[in-house]
């Protein structure tokens, strides 16, 4: 990677993962890979982002911990690894441009129709449709690290309080993203390349953190999900801009 595509596009995404972790519970987290696969290819940006993925939920950990929603990550996690495995089973046959153009769609539909019906009131957890959800944001994570559409769709209508939501997402991609790091290890996409980008970028990961931490803190129930679901809008279409 040459420098100036080292600040264009590898600092932003690094610090915008950050930024998302922390406070945004992953709303901008899908802009990171197609951002870095603006200079490496898509597989490469996915190799090198999921350090910076583990050491962005480790740094979230401790400002959110105990926080999470217990039920709605019994339903979550096992549906998690159902996608994990299916990715890991499909990932030599896989097109990376159309797995990143259905999940652009999935996002973008998702926001526009919650236009469409306006402000409902908040949904109870749906097991079936969670473990459907999270096993859909299990496989779209390891392909691609664009888990957060699926898992947004899961949460966004049940309106937690913002602090659980965000505990909840950081948890899940936490325990996610480490699952991740076998089939990583075992397909060889660390090499040492990747491993020597991920540990350059690594220290721009806390200062995203933080800054996503203060601005969470800052921002009222209304607003945080109005910034996650545009986050979300976002990183949906810049997808699929990206893919076509």
């Amino acid at each position: 990677m040459t420098l100036p595509d080292f600040l264009l596009f590898a600092l932003p995404a690094v610090f915008l993962t950050g930024l998302s972790k922390g406070g945004f519970g992953g709303a901008l987290g899908g802009i990171a890979v197609p951002l870095l696969a603006l200079s490496l290819s898509p597989k490469q940006a996915a190799a090198v982002m999921l350090p910076i993925l583990c050491l962005a939920d480790l740094v979230g950990l401790k400002a959110y911990f105990g926080k999470w929603d217990t039920a709605n990550l019994k339903v979550m996690l096992p549906g998690a690894l159902i996608g994990i495995i299916i990715g890991s089973l499909t990932f030599e046959l896989l097109d990376d441009n159309l797995v990143g153009l259905l999940i652009g769609l999935i996002a973008v539909s998702f926001v526009l129709l919650g236009l469409i019906h306006g402000n409902q009131a908040p949904r109870p957890l749906h097991k079936g449709r969670g473990t459907l959800l999270s096993s859909l944001a299990g496989f779209t994570s390891f392909v691609a690290h664009a888990g957060g559409p699926p898992v947004m769709m899961h949460l966004l209508p049940q309106q937690l309080d913002k602090v659980r939501y965000v505990a909840t997402i950081n948890v899940f991609f936490l325990l996610t993203n480490a699952l991740k790091l076998i089939p990583y290890t075992a397909l060889g996409q660390f090499s040492q390349d990747n491993l020597l980008l991920s540990l350059a970028l690594a220290p721009i990961v806390p200062l995203g953190v933080w800054s996503g931490l203060w601005l969470q803190s800052r921002v009222n129930h209304l607003w945080f999900y109005r910034i996650a679901r545009l986050g979300m809008l976002l990183a949906g279409g810049q997808l699929i801009y990206s893919n076509l």
